[in-house]
């Protein structure tokens, strides 16, 4: 697993979730403003189902982590 914090996680996601919503509300009005979309979808590394089974996986990683560690230490 990589090693990115759940905060940097939850923040890509806000920033692809405001540039997707930017170019949906303003590509009537100025369809140069797709770019945007794009950079929300890279951000997401991929559709947002794909971000969202990441960001549980990594709480269920972060939850089990304590758990193995007290684990290791009774050994």
């Amino acid at each position: 697993m990589c090693p990115v914090s759940i905060t940097w996680h939850l923040l890509r996601g806000a920033g692809a979730l405001a540039l997707i919503a930017l170019a949906a509300l303003l590509s009537s009005a100025h369809p140069w403003i797709a770019p945007p979309a794009v950079i929300g979808a890279l951000l997401l590394r991929g559709c947002p189902m794909c971000w969202l089974v990441g960001l549980l996986e990594r709480l269920s990683a972060r939850k089990a982590a304590p758990a193995s560690e007290a684990t290791s230490q009774r050994g």
